[in-house]
């Protein structure tokens, strides 16, 4: 159980039907899933570099 107090009763009862993840630990995913976000993140990052830099140039 999360040491989160709710901040009123609305709020502790959606808690109680919907939740939400705490103390996630994102090493503990499974590889390829960690490799894809690895590369998905990557590939944006390279793309933006790329745009930005040939947005300069031409």
């Amino acid at each position: 159980m999360s040491d989160r107090k709710p901040i009123n009763d609305a709020m502790d009862h959606m808690n109680g039907i919907e939740g939400y993840p705490t103390n996630v630990d994102l090493k503990s995913l499974p590889k390829p899933l960690r490799y894809f976000g690895y590369f998905f993140i990557s590939f944006f990052v390279l793309f933006f570099i790329t745009f930005f830099v040939l947005s300069m140039i031409l």
